[in-house]
């Protein structure tokens, strides 16, 4: 398996991904046209005709036999061009001592705090290859990305997470929230926003502060949850050094997580070392590995080892790479210390 930058080739295959997302991936609508546009964008992005505000890096994981069967990316700054919104969760403190009364109310604040940073986004990985590495060498294939060019980036990173909704889409906090102001399905309004139609969130949300009061209990219960399936990405994420800071989404409250560039433990942690062809040994440690190169990035996961500066892989992993024996490889443990194998 190799991660490497999107292809006008990968349409296709992007469409038929995008047809089984469901909801709540707002960044990958099945739009043919959208897609091939993004697309595009994507491959002026890679070849540095992109200003970070405009930049998408659009990844594909791809199998041995050039099957793609999932995508990630990276938007290099976001709120620059298309409005951003989040909302806060903060405090209202109300107090009477003549009546012995004090209460504390969560407080949602529509805000566009997040506004400028990069963002982790599009994850998708085909049912059929939810094993092994492939999850995390899809999403951890680009911090990798971000550690070699972080000139590129913005100082903080922030990923969406997908809030909780039931087996049919419908989510609690639309339903007793968002339905009142924008009168359509959450499935609608979630690929309204995925295809970029978002001026219509600055109409008719309320920019007042909304009391979680006069929400129905199950939704004050999803605020800054996630949905079960994202679970697992966003324990990932977690032992990567990203956190929630009380910004939410407005459409369904999923919580966003957020980490300073450089403090992510991929980022940080990551060396440019010497490619080495051997045996890396049965005990040898799973390594993500990038090939330092931009427009013809190659990202895969394999056990290596160090040896005397030099990182030792196997011949399978050099070819997925397209290296030779003394190229130069960034590369860093796949996992954190405290994640879970």
């Amino acid at each position: 398996m190799i991660v490497r930058p999107v292809r006008s080739s990968d349409l296709p295959a992007l469409i038929d991904l995008a047809r089984s997302t469901g909801t709540g991936l707002t960044t990958l609508p099945a739009n043919e046209e959208r897609l091939a546009h993004r697309v595009g964008w994507a491959e002026k992005t890679f070849r540095g005709e992109a200003g970070r505000g405009d930049a998408d890096y659009l990844f594909v994981l791809e199998d041995d036999n050039g099957r793609v069967v999932g995508i990630s990316a990276i938007a290099g700054a976001v709120g620059l061009r298309e409005p951003w919104y989040n909302f806060r969760v903060g405090l209202t403190v109300s107090a009477s001592q003549e009546l012995n009364i004090y209460r504390e109310i969560p407080t949602l604040f529509l805000a566009n705090d997040l506004t400028g940073n990069s963002e982790l986004c599009s994850l998708f990985l085909h049912a059929d290859y939810r094993s092994g590495l492939n999850g995390r060498l899809l999403a951890k294939a680009r911090m990798l990305f971000i550690a070699e060019f972080p000139q590129l980036f913005g100082n903080k990173i922030i990923a969406e997470m997908r809030g909780v909704s039931d087996d049919a889409g419908r989510s609690p906090f639309w339903e007793s929230l968002g339905r009142h102001f924008f009168k359509m399905e959450f499935s609608q309004a979630d690929y309204l926003t995925g295809v970029g139609n978002k001026a219509f969130i600055a109409e008719l949300m309320p920019k007042f502060p909304l009391y979680t009061c006069f929400l129905s209990p199950d939704a004050r219960n999803v605020i800054g949850k996630v949905h079960p399936d994202t679970e697992p990405a966003l324990s990932m994420l977690k032992s990567e050094g990203f956190s929630y800071q009380g910004y939410v989404d407005i459409f369904d409250a999923g919580p966003s997580v957020e980490c300073e560039t450089g403090k992510i433990r991929a980022v940080r942690d990551s060396q440019a070392l010497v490619l080495a062809i051997g045996t890396p040994g049965d005990d040898a440690t799973p390594f993500l590995i990038h090939n330092r190169k931009r427009e013809d990035c190659r990202v895969t996961a394999a056990p290596a080892r160090f040896a005397a500066g030099t990182l030792v892989v196997d011949q399978l992993t050099a070819k997925r790479l397209q290296l030779n024996a003394g190229d130069q490889v960034r590369a860093v443990p796949l996992s954190a210390a405290r994640e879970s194998k």
